[in-house]
Order: structure tokens, then sequence, then C-alpha cells
């Protein structure tokens, strides 16, 4: 019985692929179209991607140009091939802003950026054109059903990017006064990224790393200088115990504090 259905497989296939290269070698193009389609049912998503970029050509200007498009741009997101399926989705909803697939369109050129997304070391560009897209698929469709999709994946990318803030800031922050004073970098880094992604989970790190980096700052000051940066320092404490009064950190906090304010006034 095994033996049976794999031939019957081997068969289907050696015909599938004959057909395919009948079909790609047809100036048919009504016929190319549907076989590209049933290929694209099969999930034979290179077969119907090379078939759709055919046909979206000839079709131009027809019901079925923008079928072809819409459809070529999703066999490569089928076949997770990201990087080419979001120039198409961009194509498509730019050509046909109104068209049937256009809200879908939306989403899948934001989504399959986001499912590109590289680890936090890497360059981030796939990070912020998912961002960029999601949030124009939002703005665009407020009431699609997918609407938790697409703001789950937002808040995901910008914890991505928040995380690689944090990380460049802890650098400043271990760098010191080598080469110059790297701790105000570091607070300068991370206010910024408190400032683009306010509701990120890595909000409470980069306030601590703020909190630290002044203490740093104003015990390595000179004594003139001491009580101007360590009134900053109480000021900072103050705003990390409002923002967050049963952080795990708190011990570590207070301890900052109870040195600060040796050197400031009442």
């Amino acid at each position: 019985m095994r033996k049976f259905i794999l031939f019957a497989l081997l068969g289907f296939l050696f015909c599938s692929c004959g057909e395919y290269q009948q079909a790609l070698k047809s100036n048919d193009y009504n016929y190319k179209f549907e076989f590209a389609k049933r290929a694209f049912d099969s999930k034979q998503y290179v077969q119907a991607a090379t078939l759709f970029k055919d046909c979206s050509t000839v079709f131009k200007g027809t019901e079925k140009a923008e079928e072809s498009l819409y459809l070529l741009a999703m066999s490569h997101f089928e076949n997770k091939d990201y990087v080419s399926s979001g120039p198409y989705f961009r194509t498509y909803y730019t050509r046909y802003p109104k068209g049937k697939y256009a809200e879908s369109a939306r989403f899948y050129c934001g989504y399959g950026y986001y499912l590109d997304s590289p680890d936090v070391q890497l360059d981030q560009t796939p990070t912020i054109q998912g961002i960029e897209e999601l949030q124009a698929f939002l703005d665009y469709y407020p009431r699609s059903d997918k609407v938790p999709q697409a703001q789950s994946a937002i808040f995901e990318l910008q914890d991505k990017l928040t995380l690689k803030q944090l990380q460049n800031a802890q650098l400043y922050y271990n760098l010191g006064t080598y080469m110059g004073n790297n701790y105000e970098s570091a607070v300068i880094v991370a206010r910024n990224a408190v400032r683009d992604y306010p509701y990120s989970k890595y909000k409470e790190d980069l306030e601590l790393l703020i909190l630290k980096a002044r203490y740093r700052e104003a015990d390595l000051s000179v004594d003139e200088r001491k009580a101007d940066r360590f009134r900053e320092v109480v000021d900072e404490y103050y705003s990390f115990i409002n923002n967050y009064p049963d952080s795990p950190n708190r011990h570590e906090a207070d301890n900052i504090y109870n040195i600060a304010k040796k050197y400031v006034k009442e």
C-alpha cells in the first residue's frame, strides 16, 4: 500500500512538472493563469510565482492583472520569501488602493516584515519597515479582524528596537569615562528610547540605567559640581520610584538615593 502511494505521488509530481513546463512555455495566458492558481492551491509556490509574474504583465489593465499581482505576492509570502513579497504587496495596494485585496495586501506586507525581523544584534531595517506597514494597516482598516494580530506584532517589533537601544545605552554605561563622558551618552540613548517606545517592557530597565548613569556621573564629578549632579540623581530617583514603587530594583535605587542625599541640601 505504501509503495502504491509513493508511486502515485511520484507520478503526480512528474505529471505536474511536465504540465508546469507546458504552461511556462505556453502563449495562452489564460491557461497559464489558471494553472498558476492550481499550483498555488497545491502549495507549489515557486511555480505559481513564476507564472503569476508573467500573467500580471500581460493582463495589465484587467481584473486578472490585479489578481495575478496579489497572488504573486502571496506566493512569495507563503514560500517564506518575505523580502520579495513585501515590494509586491506594496505595488498592489499602491496600484489598487481600493482593490479587492487591498486590506490583505497591506496586512501581509507588514506581517511579512515582522516574520523577517532579524536578531536584535543585526540591522533592524525590516523591523522598522514592519512597524510602519502594520501601523499604516491599522490606520486604513481600524475595524479589521486582523487588528489584534497587527497590534501584537507592532508591540513585539517595538520591544526589539527598544532592547537594541537598551543594549546600546548599556554599552555606553560600561565604557564609563573611556575617551569622554559616556555616562551622558547612555542617558541620552536611554531617554530617547523611553520617549519613542513608552509602553515597552524594557522601560523600567532603561529608567534604572538612567538613574545609575546619573549617579556614576555625579560620583566622578569634581567637588564643585557634585551637589548639582547629585541633585539630578535625587530627581531621577524620585521619578523612578514613582513609576515603579514595587520594582525588584528598589533596593539598588534606594542605596543610590541614600548616598546622593548626603550631597544635597534639603
